[in-house]
């Protein structure tokens, strides 16, 4: 696995140099900032998977930061460090759509677990989100969305998509189609499996008869093919 991209927005140059050591000691790429407007665009450009965030910045502060952030639609866990204790302010933090957050002073350690147990809880809702090309299936919310548009797919459809992308590379046979979309106790046809990729790839197929994803195995079934 790639080394996970953390940054952290803290105008204290003691604290940030520190921060900044501790946790590239700890095995992340680390990005810094020292103001809000620079850190908001660094977050922009760089998307990382986390950031540590201070609250009382000069310019952009962390609530509007955190704010933006949302409004832009990234979902990127944020821990908000603060100098205040009082439950309103790390209420309203929360509510703006922070993960976490650490009142100063604090223990790096601390900092570092509860960095790590927020990429742990991104970490497995992203295994419930798979991509090809401009295609996202989320199986969470039975979605698939192209470029960030949904796709509408019937049930079969949806189960024989989120069975073929879970098998990347791997021939399945009609009857183990039939048997993991329909069901055991369900009496069709091997020729509904194959009316419903003919079905499946009319809506994700540039040129469904020269299919990119789901490939023909001759006599013996279908594979999926994640090579765009």
């Amino acid at each position: 696995m790639s080394q996970e991209t953390i940054l952290i927005i803290e105008d204290n140059k003691t604290l940030l140099r520190g921060l900044k050591d501790n946790f590239e000691f700890a095995g992340f790429t680390v990005i810094t900032s020292e103001n809000g407007e620079d850190g908001f665009e660094k977050a922009l450009n760089n998307k990382p998977e986390l950031i540590i965030l201070d609250l009382m910045l000069p310019g952009m502060n962390g609530y509007e930061i955190c704010r933006a952030l949302r409004e832009q639609d990234l979902d990127m866990p944020i821990i908000m460090l603060t100098a205040k204790s009082q439950e309103s302010d790390i209420v309203l933090g929360l509510n703006l759509g922070a993960n976490d957050y650490v009142t100063k002073p604090f223990s790096i350690k601390e900092l570092i677990a509860r960095a790590n147990a927020c990429l742990r809880s991104r970490r497995k809702k992203e295994i419930l989100k798979y991509s090809f090309s401009e295609f996202e299936l989320d199986m969470a919310s039975r979605k698939l969305t192209k470029n960030g548009s949904i796709i509408t797919l019937t049930p079969k459809e949806y189960g024989l998509l989120s069975l073929l992308i879970t098998h990347p590379d791997r021939v399945l046979t009609r009857d183990q189609i039939l048997n993991l979309v329909w069901g055991y106790n369900i009496v069709v046809t091997r020729r509904s499996v194959d009316r419903c990729i003919n079905s499946l790839r009319n809506k994700i197929e540039k040129d469904p008869a020269n299919p990119d994803f789901i490939k023909t195995v001759r006599e013996v079934g279908y594979r999926f093919e994640n090579s765009l």
